[in-house]
């Protein structure tokens, strides 16, 4: 970028879940600003096609798009994930932890494999990975952790108990690993995205009730889109947010900010 108050170029960062989704659009922010990426998740074939669609559509950049497999509930995975990056770079610059499950249902029909499948990922493999990074990151005295929480980190909503926990506790882990690590320069901050159109929720915001529903209670009035968490994350890459550590930014076009109360006019 010409400012480099806002440049991330160089910089080697790597983003878990990012063969889809929020992951995959924060991915291709970062490569086509010269930034190195290295992007896992747990379907290798999907990864290599998210890598040769990410070096495509940053064109003139060459940007470096690594594929390295990774299941982040595996810890013999994220420990070979980590020495792959460091042997490959040499360094880890940020981390951003966008790895994420979700199961539906009332919360007294959740299963222990359930509470364990959405809990193993969201939350223990978020925490192991953010340590394991954050080892080579106090050796460099330098580093950013990015944690992509949830609305639920606000206000629970209803049916996703154990999901609501995790991102819950995000919030919380990013706060005491701010307080920990700041000392050796390292920054935690997390994102906390609204009301998003994925391929993982295109289905839920495809009724009609739902999709009125979230319109009319965010005041930007629409849903948002992967790409809407692009800048924040950059910025939180960023020099310009150097002074930034331990913070919940909600991305959500406002949901946060009050009550859509259906006062008459």
């Amino acid at each position: 970028m010409s400012d480099p108050l806002f440049s991330v170029e160089d910089q080697v960062v790597l983003v878990s879940g990012a063969s889809r989704g929020i992951g995959k659009a924060i991915a291709r922010g970062f490569a086509a600003r010269s930034a190195r990426v290295v992007i896992t998740g747990r379907d290798p074939a999907a990864l290599q096609q998210t890598a040769q669609e990410l070096e495509i559509s940053a064109g003139d950049t060459k940007p470096t798009v690594v594929p390295l497999p990774c299941d982040v509930a595996n810890e013999r995975q994220t420990d070979e994930l980590t020495e792959q990056v460091l042997s490959r770079f040499g360094r880890i610059d940020t981390l951003i932890n966008c790895a994420g499950v979700n199961r539906r249902k009332p919360a007294e029909q959740f299963t222990e494999e359930d509470y364990d499948f959405v809990m193993d990922v969201n939350l223990k493999g978020a925490f192991r990975l953010s340590q394991k990074i954050g080892k080579a990151m106090i050796r460099q005295r330098s580093g950013c952790q990015i944690n992509i929480s949830s609305l639920n980190n606000d206000r629970p909503l209803k049916n996703v108990v154990p999901y609501a926990m995790s991102k819950s506790a995000m919030g919380q882990m990013t706060r005491a690993l701010a307080m920990e690590w700041g000392p050796h320069g390292i920054r935690v901050n997390a994102l906390a995205p609204g009301f998003i159109l994925t391929d993982l929720t295109r289905r839920l915001w495809s009724d009609e009730t739902m999709e009125e529903w979230g319109r009319s209670n965010t005041p930007l009035g629409r849903l948002g889109q992967s790409e809407d968490l692009i800048g924040t994350a950059l910025f939180l890459a960023s020099p310009a947010a150097a002074f930034l550590t331990g913070q919940i930014l909600y991305v959500d076009g406002g949901f946060t900010a009050g009550w859509a109360w259906p006062i008459p006019e």
